[in-house]
């Protein structure tokens, strides 16, 4: 979750930027840096790993006056956390700078392009690419913001980018390329602003533009010009944001949910990284893992544990485990784990997922788990709750705050952190295939990519909910990975539209739930192509029979449940362990979407609370 920082304007400019990284300091925290136009109209730049108090104290007193720049605080995805490979970045002539949030998929590529002709890199991040990129379209005799344009023709991913340039140094060119990576716009009078987070721009500017993907901003101190793809001018008048702190962090979301359905493919990104290196192709728990190799050979089993989202979460990373690191698990719900006196002991590896970090049940089951010696891991939200102070080791989710208490970023962030343990265990215990390691990982850098292509479903998701809002009923049905994710999509239904809502295997419908379909109660079939989309074929034939109307979730270019289904929704197609969260997103906008249509407190749901601290 990378911090983005810039302006353009009559005032002092390393102040401000030093100022607006303090307050995105939470984004990154690996090394900062700033970059702004000296007195002679060239490039100042300044790096420090470390907290951003590093950069402070090494600048301090050689400052340049300056009235622009661009500023950035990491959290390493490409790269270790160095001065090399600290932000921004420059060209090699140092005529371009560039800071970056995401990830550019195709990087290697286009560095070998470079390399093959002579030019230099200095650091092992994707960011550069982008500097020499820039610089060769300007070298071509493109201006600044075409030169950028070039530049996301070329390049694959989800982020968004802001370039300064010796060629015109009082302008900033920023752009936001896919979902991840959001950027907001400032305007103020004779000044402009731009930033990753709404929370640094608030001090300066209350007028506030945010970035569709796609969309160019040209951005000088006199005003700012947004382009689309094309260089089309788009039009598009600034929002103007309430001063209050939480108002003003809900940005242009009705409710806190549906932000942060929309901030998941940042969070996909933040939890991966640092973790998820590409070279070599491998996982790497940055957080620290108690289990060492001879330890995790000597494993006989783990047991997940977890309440409500966090415990379907568990389930998943429970394949997960079996899957990569070839270990038998189990998945047990906290509040009944340590009344079964359970079988425990220091070959049981006990994995909680904890988003709070201070449910109690979760936190009771953790107490049982360290009695009997077992070694711990947590995958936690919360630095410094007292699940990471029970457990052994700690994997940082990095999702952020969660306002509403209906959880969605942070279950995308759980099964994540919970994929990235088991395939490093896989590793430690010898027993994953290296090139099922690679694939694993390649995919994974393509998941915040395609998280922002299913957002895209949300206007086919409230037409949908809007058909069905009136429902009192749903039946959720999943085989195999899709089975949690069932789960999940009924709990969110239930929990914000309070319609009675059942997730179910598939398999098991035929043993009881198959009495209660009629053409009252909605079934959503979980249909994507894998292993077992054929016998969903058959379940949903079966619903069907019985007058049953069915939602039916498909991977785009599968028109086999055409004609059958009453609503087919084709979320992008994704290969890899990681495919079931890519089926979360349509799920949660319905739940969303139907909860609105109910006129139900979508943030604030009854009876329900964001942290259980009673058994």
């Amino acid at each position: 979750m990378c911090g983005i920082i810039g302006y353009s304007g009559e005032r002092p400019a390393g102040p401000i930027l030093l100022e607006g990284l303090g307050r995105l300091e939470y984004r990154g925290y690996d090394s900062a840096g700033i970059a702004l136009f000296d007195e002679q109209h060239r490039l100042y730049c300044a790096r420090a790993t470390g907290k951003l108090e590093q950069l402070t104290s090494r600048i301090e007193g050689v400052l340049p006056p300056a009235v622009a720049g661009i500023g950035h605080t990491r959290w390493a995805t490409h790269g270790r956390p160095s001065e090399a490979n600290a932000h921004p970045h420059l060209d090699p002539t140092g005529r371009v700078a560039v800071v970056h949030n995401g990830i550019i998929e195709n990087f290697a590529a286009l560095r070998e392009r470079f390399t093959a002709r002579g030019a230099s890199f200095a650091s092992e991040t994707d960011t550069e690419v982008l500097a020499h990129l820039v610089a060769e379209a300007l070298d071509e005799g493109a201006d600044l913001a075409e030169a950028l344009r070039v530049t996301l023709a070329e390049t694959e991913g989800a982020y968004s980018v802001v370039v300064i340039a010796t060629d015109d140094p009082g302008r900033l060119v920023a752009a936001r390329a896919g979902n991840a990576g959001g950027l907001v716009i400032g305007h103020g009078e004779g000044e402009q602003f731009v930033a990753s987070d709404l929370a640094a721009l608030l001090p300066y500017s209350r007028r506030v533009t945010f970035l569709n993907p796609g969309e160019i901003a040209d951005i000088r101190r006199e005003g700012v010009t947004l382009t689309d793809a094309d260089g089309a001018v788009v039009e598009r008048a600034p929002q103007l944001q309430p001063y209050d702190p939480v108002a003003a962090v809900k940005g242009r979301y009705r409710h806190f949910m549906l932000k942060e359905i929309h901030e998941q493919p940042d969070v996909a990104l933040d939890t991966m990284r640092g973790r998820y290196l590409q070279d070599p192709p491998r996982v790497e728990l940055d957080d620290g893992s108690p289990i060492a190799a001879a330890q995790a050979r000597e494993l006989q089993r783990a047991v997940l544990v977890g309440m409500g989202t966090s415990q379907y979460a568990a389930m998943i990373g429970r394949h997960y485990i079996e899957r990569f690191a070839r270990l038998p698990a189990e998945v047990d719900n906290a509040s009944e784990f340590g009344y079964r006196r359970p079988v425990l002991d220091p070959r049981t590896l006990v994995v909680s997922v904890a988003q709070s970090g201070e449910t109690v049940d979760t936190l009771l089951a953790m107490e049982e788990a360290r009695r009997e010696g077992c070694p711990q891991l947590t995958v936690c939200n919360t630095p410094g709750s007292q699940a990471t102070r029970i457990a052994d080791g700690v994997i940082h989710t990095r999702a952020g705050p969660e306002i509403a208490v209906a959880s969605t970023k942070t279950m995308t962030a759980s099964v994540i952190a919970l994929h990235a343990m088991a395939l490093h265990l896989g590793r430690l215990r010898g027993s994953l295939d290296p090139e099922v390691e690679c694939a694993e990982i390649e995919a994974a850098m393509r998941l915040p990519a395609v998280l922002g292509e299913a957002l895209l479903l949300e206007e086919r998701m409230a037409a949908v909910a809007r058909r069905y809002a009136q429902f009192e009923d749903f039946l959720f049905l999943g085989r195999g990975l899709s089975y949690p994710v069932a789960l999940e999509g009924a709990l969110k239904l239930k929990e914000v539209s309070y319609i009675h809502a059942e997730g179910y295997a598939a398999g098991e419908m035929k043993h009881g739930p198959i009495a209660l379909i009629d053409e009252r109660l909605a079934t959503l079939a979980i249909a994507t192509r894998d292993e077992v989309r054929d016998k969903m074929r058959s379940n949903i034939e079966q619903v069907k029979a019985r007058r049953g109307p069915v939602i039916a979730l498909v991977s785009e270019g599968d028109d086999s449940l055409d004609g059958i289904a009453d609503e087919v929704i084709a979320v992008p197609a994704f290969e890899g362990a990681l495919a079931p969260v890519v089926a979360l997103v349509p799920l949660q906008l319905l739940a969303y979407h139907i909860a609105l249509e109910r006129g139900a407190d979508i943030d604030q749901p009854r009876n329900l609370a964001k942290t259980v601290t009673v058994e």
